[in-house]
């Protein structure tokens, strides 16, 4: 008995270890709401929705949006950054930009913890508003 036990419990263990190693893979729902950005004198409607995954490390979304001044010239995540704050380029958003686009981008370690606390938004670009003219802070959750 104390052979079979010997040889089981090294199994047992990995076993254990390969399944809660897969266990801990999450998928992570993040979302936001557009509001004007800047000086745009629009009011923006629309959101990001979206997951992340840590096993795949891909950020999937769907953005929807109306009420720009014009059709969206280019569209961004951008971060670190807290509501109201300014930042760079993080990630960009491949075109064809349109209401209801959908997508995936991979994320760096450093990019998914901005992501998920809630460090990034997503920026729409207008030629009336080069800057930006829609912003969707992006939390965790939803």
């Amino acid at each position: 008995m104390h052979a079979l036990t010997t040889k089981l419990l090294p199994l047992t263990a990995a076993a254990f270890l390969a399944f809660t190693g897969v266990a801990m893979a999450k998928v992570i729902p993040v979302h936001g709401t557009f509001a004007t950005e800047g000086s745009a004198t629009t009011t923006p409607t629309g959101d990001v929705m979206g997951s992340y995954s840590t096993k795949t490390h891909m950020l999937k979304y769907t953005i929807t949006y109306a009420g720009l001044s014009g059709p969206v010239m280019a569209a961004h995540f951008h971060g670190p950054a807290k509501p109201g704050e300014q930042a760079g380029v993080l990630v960009a958003i491949p075109k064809p930009y349109m209401s209801g686009m959908t997508g995936k981008v991979k994320l760096t370690s450093a990019e998914a913890k901005d992501v998920l606390t809630g460090m990034t938004y997503v920026n729409l670009h207008t030629a009336a508003n080069p800057a930006g003219e829609a912003r969707a802070q992006i939390t965790e959750g939803k």
